[in-house]
């Protein structure tokens, strides 16, 4: 990614931190040591942390855009 926007960062940091999440609960750290079953579940934890958290972030910024817009007069 190039140039990421500060949504896209706090969604890597949060993707990061699921992932790392689904790592501590099976209680291993060497990627290399996974099964495939389980490097499959945490691509999926850092993948949906990603796009779960961007999701919410455009959800925010587009309500604030909204609220910011003014009501036409007539």
């Amino acid at each position: 990614m190039i140039d990421p926007t500060p949504n896209e960062k706090a969604a890597m940091d949060n993707g990061g931190r699921m992932g790392g999440e689904y790592l501590e609960s099976i209680c291993k750290t060497d990627l290399a040591a996974l099964t495939v079953a389980e490097w499959d579940c945490f691509v999926e934890a850092v993948v949906t942390g990603y796009c779960d958290h961007l999701r919410d972030l455009a959800a925010r910024d587009r309500a604030r855009l909204d609220s910011m817009t003014a009501e036409v007069p007539f």
